[in-house]
């Protein structure tokens, strides 16, 4: 008798699992989305970036009516809803790649994102309560590793589909052959992508038995959108919670989202742009390994300390960058993902043992933070667009100083034992 459960829950996981596969993919196709379509359309870096803005506003629009809808409703057709949505974002993105609209471009990101958002939603608190509670740091963080497997790829794969022969540096020229050719990448991929999402949705239909079973039944009423942010505000620890989601997010989709222009720059490697958009997947391939090597840790090091330590390293990674530049600089500024690793799964969870508002409000307010990934990037893109790549990463350096003192000040901090903590992930 004691098997089936353990069975029901590895199976279970197992098809969630796809879920963090396909929008950890999906979400790091922005990276070199970001550098096509500002040499496509000729734009500002701050006009470029208004793609990562188009996509993370989603989280502050429909986190918390998707928090409403998942309470009305059980996790499959949620999940099935938010893959829904998201083939029709795909559906937008191949007309914008074929009429050659950027404007179309921005609502089929936040289409698509719109579904991931809703996705998340729903498939994070199925793998949160897979597992025994004690265990949600390592297996909350463990399960980002997979996560992390779709942001590898999408990178390498989209710098391939989108860049070829697109060059945004000063005085060069962007021929037609190579504009039609990334926007005909574009329109591969997420002709593949809506594919991709098909077949996870037929995948979690013909498993919907095996999930509903491993799920524990929802009980209690649901609070409402403004009940729940009020709730939220009136918590010091979700609020401070919340600002560490949103200055994480932001740096972290900030570096992502420049890092193949910096990198193409001339004062740091001076490659091509298709070529440098490749190496992100190293930035993002670091984040895979430190989510695996920080799962391990997490189990021997308090969460808090651990946190202290990354958000130290990655905010002196960003002030070498800042003073130094070269090629050491482009270096450094990779490694930056080994060391985002545990952040955002380690800032949730420390959030809702910390927090005095309920877990639904806490949780709600933290997903709708992630919106920094809308906030930030164009700011730095401003930075950028009137100094340079190298000096941008002063506003990312910013934020993980202020994540360092979250960290600190989390270990003195009374902790609120919860029965089942949950988390959300992001990339």
């Amino acid at each position: 008798m004691q098997q089936t459960p353990s069975r029901g829950f590895v199976g279970a996981y197992a098809l969630v699992t796809c879920l963090f596969f396909a929008w950890g993919f999906i979400t790091s196709l922005v990276d070199p989305l970001v550098a096509a379509v500002k040499g496509i359309f000729h734009l500002s870096d701050v006009e470029a970036q208004l793609s990562a803005s188009a996509f993370f506003i989603a989280y502050g629009v429909v986190s918390l009516p998707a928090a409403t809808l998942l309470r009305r409703a059980k996790s499959v057709p949620t999940v099935l809803a938010a893959l829904v949505m998201m083939v029709v974002g795909c559906m937008i993105m191949l007309i914008a790649a074929n009429i050659a609209v950027y404007e179309i471009v921005l609502l089929g990101l936040f289409v698509l994102a719109s579904g991931i958002t809703v996705l998340q939603v729903a498939a994070n608190p199925l793998a949160a309560v897979l597992g025994p509670p004690e265990r949600s740091h390592f297996r909350l963080t463990f399960s980002q590793a997979f996560n992390s497997l779709g942001t590898f790829i999408g990178p390498y794969l989209g710098a391939f589909l989108f860049l070829k022969g697109i060059e945004v540096k000063k005085g060069t020229i962007v021929t037609a052959a190579a504009r039609n050719h990334s926007l005909a990448g574009i329109d591969r991929a997420f002709f593949w992508i809506a594919g991709l999402i098909l077949l996870i949705g037929l995948l979690i239909f013909a498993g919907r038995k095996l999930i509903n079973s491993a799920s524990p039944e929802r009980t209690g009423g649901s609070l409402g959108i403004a009940a729940a942010m009020s709730e939220a505000a009136s918590a010091p620890w979700a609020l401070f919670g919340g600002l560490a989601i949103f200055l994480y997010v932001g740096a972290e989709v900030s570096i992502g989202t420049q890092m193949a222009l910096f990198l193409n720059s001339t004062g740091v490697w001076n490659i091509a742009l298709e070529t440098a958009g490749k190496f992100v997947s190293l930035y993002w391939g670091g984040a895979m390994v430190g989510r695996l090597i920080g799962s391990a840790l997490l189990t021997k090091v308090p969460a808090p300390r651990l946190l202290a330590l990354f958000t130290a390293i990655a905010c002196a990674l960003c002030v070498f960058v800042f003073s130094t530049g070269g090629a050491a600089a482009g270096y450094a500024a990779l490694a930056i993902g080994l060391f985002n690793s545990i952040m955002f799964p380690v800032i949730f969870t420390i959030t809702l043992e910390r927090s005095s508002a309920s877990e639904e409000a806490t949780s709600g307010f933290l997903c709708f933070s992630i919106v920094g990934g809308a906030a930030i990037p164009p700011l730095t893109g401003l930075v950028s667009q009137h100094t340079n790549y190298v000096v941008a990463f002063i506003v990312p350096a910013l934020c993980y100083a202020v994540l360092f003192v979250f960290a600190v000040s989390s270990a003195g901090a009374k902790r609120l034992l919860r029965e089942e903590p949950q988390a959300v992930t992001i990339h």
